[in-house]
């Protein structure tokens, strides 16, 4: 009789998506950083930055968090494909396992907070200042590839959870 199929993905399938999360995520974080809106006024330049709101802070916190979360899994999945060998064992799988549904659901609230503060500057604005339109049009723009990166995250935590061991 054959044995059953495997369920475990392809390390390097694996590594692909942590390498596409680990993108996602890099831009985001470099679209996010840049984005400033400097208004003239009567009484001098008033430069607005992303830091200036709670809701994008929080989601270059998750940012920051998932890319170094991305970036120490991407090197432990690289030293699999290269050698063979898993660092750790199945403990690193429960690690893998855990820490992966705990880094998307990171990403997907920083996502969800800045774009709910968005769409509500978006409708409390004055849309025909083109210079609020493109700060945010740019904070959209962080958030939608941060929910990309979402996306990726959670899809790495589907691979991780086939990983575990099985239980009788």
């Amino acid at each position: 009789m054959a044995p059953p199929p495997s369920t475990a993905v392809s390390p390097i399938v694996s590594l692909l998506v942590r390498i596409l999360t680990f993108v996602c995520l890099l831009i985001s974080v470099i679209i996010l950083i840049t984005n400033t809106y400097t208004e003239r006024t009567d009484y001098g330049d008033v430069k607005t930055k992303f830091t200036d709101f709670h809701a994008y802070r929080y989601l270059l916190g998750a940012i920051v968090i998932g890319l170094a979360y991305t970036l120490f899994q991407t090197a432990l999945t690289i030293f699999l494909v290269s050698t063979g060998n898993r660092i750790g064992g199945d403990g690193m799988l429960q690690l893998d396992f855990y820490g992966d549904k705990v880094i998307s659901y990171v990403l997907a609230t920083g996502a969800a907070a800045s774009f709910g503060m968005t769409q509500d500057f978006k409708r409390l604005v004055d849309r025909s200042d083109s210079g609020v339109d493109k700060f945010l049009s740019k904070a959209d723009a962080a958030t939608s590839l941060c929910l990309l990166g979402f996306l990726f995250a959670a899809i790495s935590s589907i691979f991780s959870a086939f990983s575990l061991p099985k239980r009788a």
